[in-house]
């Protein structure tokens, strides 16, 4: 069985990062490249290291290192844990950064600057702190299994909310909620309905 993959980020058809994405491998990584620019993607998949090209034998000498020490670390030091531990760690492994697109570009965006992400006719739109629009590959629902839940709220079908930029929210029509954003250039009208109501007062009233 193997513990551990050797993976260079840029393929003939490609990133790396994809297939690990994609068929869901959870086995830890050392990514290899030429570039320091994918240093924070390769973290976020399955990374545990990161060596720059052109190779030193050292510096393979040293991932392995690391990797065996964390290996130790979660077979030795948690009682006597399996290797799934270490893959179970990178997998619940808080997320920092969600992968947008602007135009043609691929642009990592830090959830704490993402203040709703949005969908209409099935294209999920994500906005920043700084009201820019991106888009998004993922559904709204994959979004939401992938957030956290502490911080990010689905009001309804059509948004996902950060507790960070919420600035108010009041009764409309009696028995929903509507929210505001403290960004003013957002105008969305983010409506909680009756039945989400009491879920969402708690996750504001536990943030």
């Amino acid at each position: 069985m193997q513990d551990i993959i050797f993976s260079d980020v840029l393929l003939a058809d490609g990133l790396s990062f994809d297939i690990f994405e994609q068929a869901g491998v959870m086995l830890p990584a050392i990514f290899i490249t030429g570039y320091d620019k994918f240093i924070m993607r390769a973290f976020e998949t399955n990374g545990i290291d990161y060596v720059l090209k052109p190779l030193d034998k050292k510096d393979i000498e040293k991932s392995i290192v690391k990797y065996n020490g964390l290996k130790s670390h979660f077979t030795n030091n948690r009682m006597n844990m399996p290797l799934q531990n270490l893959q179970d760690f990178l997998k619940k492994r808080k997320k920092t950064r969600l992968m947008v697109k602007f135009g043609c570009e691929h642009i990592p965006i830090l959830l704490e600057n993402i203040v709703l992400l949005y969908t209409v006719d099935k294209v999920v739109f994500v906005i920043d702190r700084f009201s820019k629009t991106y888009l998004s590959d993922k559904t709204l629902t994959e979004l939401e299994e992938e957030l956290d839940r502490h911080t990010f709220f689905r009001a309804n079908r059509q948004y996902i909310i950060n507790i960070g930029f919420v600035k108010s929210f009041k009764p409309c029509e009696k028995v929903k909620l509507v929210v505001e954003t403290s960004i003013p250039d957002i105008n969305h009208s983010i409506i909680i309905s009756q039945e989400t109501a009491p879920k969402f007062r708690k996750w504001m009233q536990d943030a």
